[in-house]
């Protein structure tokens, strides 16, 4: 019989008895940590299919599991413009980017970017606002096309205008000579309709992967704090800091956890605000008509007041938070694991933070549970490189929420297509972390001086998160 075990860079070998005691090779000190392929902790499905991302998380009670199935629903059929037979989803519009939530949730993953002109974007959006703050530190919108650009509608109105998009190339070489390109966007808005936009500030927004919501809801206020240094006290170069938004339910200031620059509290006011500002209906919480400059607006979507009740409501919401994480693949394969150790090394887990604990939900299956979502839920100045120039809440125009990295390795299989960073400029996981800069600027460097096999062996470490 042969044991081996690593301790302190040696290796005790018992062989037939006898202890031998060598000098351990680096790789063999590399070994996968107990349970580390459950990404969402019990709320982990098995499944690389294109419908990875659709799943409900294990252990639902049988009447959430039913409120899932008919959320599913209302997440995916198209809503209709008012008057309208189908009273339970009509009041769209009048001003849209969308018609139902999966038109930019794809199969519960990203949304998509245009790759040529007349192509249309599913799931990209433009932010407006102008200089200041509002009451309670939001963005102030543009007066006439709102804090974003619609730019479709309802057949009986205009839409306000479109967009679309052309890219530079941006080049540079690694440290071993080998060339890379990135590429930079370049937005056009054109056909407006209201007259000149004030907006000075306009941000694109891609819409992320829908796995794991509830679960970050679920982590504990008191563990984001704890990730926090605003006046990087450790000296490593990486000072996050969380977002203080505000909370229109609550009618409060508290942290912001989710949206790109992590502008909303809560998976109930992401759902509320995109129902709103993406399709036009109207909720309990946000209850006035979004009509930019349209006269007679209310008159035109009146699908009732508001336009989907709470009780529906409530079964999207449960929807969006109970969708599974999937289960990482070859977490035990050695160039895995020795990117895995890269990846630590490097720097990238300062943000990227793999571990935490939720804390008590009221959704059985979400509480207590040790998750690997890759994120710190933070705040990080990214860079002048992706910097939008707009201020939201305290998140300034170069400060991003770091993004969970959890289904990266299955976005392509999902969506077809690889879009990353806020404004899907990224092709690859490679160009993503090219286009780090900022706090994350000594660690891209890092990476540009690592060799090609220790490049390939990172990303497939992070192409099975």
């Amino acid at each position: 019989m042969r044991l081996k075990k690593v301790v302190a860079g040696f290796c005790f070998c018992l062989v037939s008895g006898f202890v031998l005691l060598s000098g351990c090779r680096k790789e063999d000190a590399l070994e996968a940590e107990q349970g580390e392929e459950l990404s969402g902790g019990a709320a982990t499905v098995y499944d690389v299919s294109p419908n990875a991302f659709s799943q409900q998380i294990p252990g639902l009670t049988s009447s959430d599991g039913l409120l899932f199935f008919v959320g599913n629903s209302f997440f995916n059929q198209n809503w209709v413009a008012a008057p309208s037979s189908t009273t339970a989803r009509d009041g769209l519009g009048p001003l849209i980017n969308a018609r139902s939530c999966s038109s930019c949730h794809f199969k519960d993953g990203r949304g998509l970017v245009s790759l040529s002109p007349g192509d249309g974007n599913q799931g990209l959006l433009l932010r407006l606002s102008i200089p200041g703050t509002g009451q309670h530190g939001e963005p102030v919108p543009d007066p006439n096309y709102g804090d974003q650009l619609q730019d479709r509608s309802i057949p009986t109105v205009n839409a306000e205008g479109e967009f679309t998009i052309t890219y530079s190339s941006i080049t540079g070489t690694y440290a071993d000579g080998t060339p890379y390109a990135i590429q930079k966007p370049n937005y056009h808005i054109s056909n407006l309709q209201h007259g000149a936009m004030s907006a000075s500030q306009v941000s694109p927004r891609l819409a992320q992967q829908m796995i794991g919501l509830g679960l970050l809801e679920a982590v504990p206020d008191q563990t984001l704090k704890s990730f926090e240094d605003p006046g990087d006290a450790n000296g490593d170069g990486v000072s996050g800091r969380l977002n203080y938004v505000w909370d229109a339910k609550k009618q409060a200031t508290t942290i912001g956890r989710f949206g790109w620059k992590a502008n909303q509290p809560s998976i109930f006011q992401q759902v509320c605000g995109a129902f709103l500002g993406d399709m036009g209906i109207t909720t309990s919480l946000f209850s006035g008509q979004n009509c930019g400059a349209i006269p007679n607006c209310a008159s035109l979507a009146d699908g009732g007041n508001p336009e989907i009740d709470d009780d529906d409501l409530h079964k999207v919401v449960l929807y969006s938070s109970t969708l599974a994480v999937p289960a990482r693949r070859d977490w035990k394969d050695a160039d895995v694991l020795k990117g895995k150790q890269l990846f630590t090394n490097i720097g990238c887990a300062s943000c990227h933070i793999p571990k935490m604990v939720t804390g008590t939900h009221s959704i059985t299956g979400l509480g207590n549970q040790t998750i690997r979502p890759y994120t710190d839920m933070l705040l990080h100045d990214m860079g002048d490189g992706l910097s939008d120039n707009r201020a939201d809440f305290l998140a300034e125009g170069n400060e991003w929420r770091t993004q969970p990295l959890w289904g990266i390795g299955l976005i392509q299989t999902v969506n077809k297509q690889l879009f990353l960073l806020h404004d899907g400029r990224a092709r690859t996981i490679e160009e993503a972390i090219l286009w780090h800069g900022g706090e994350a600027e000594a660690a891209k460097n890092k990476f540009l001086k690592l060799s090609k096999v220790e490049r390939e062996n990172l990303l497939r470490f992070l192409n099975t998160l």
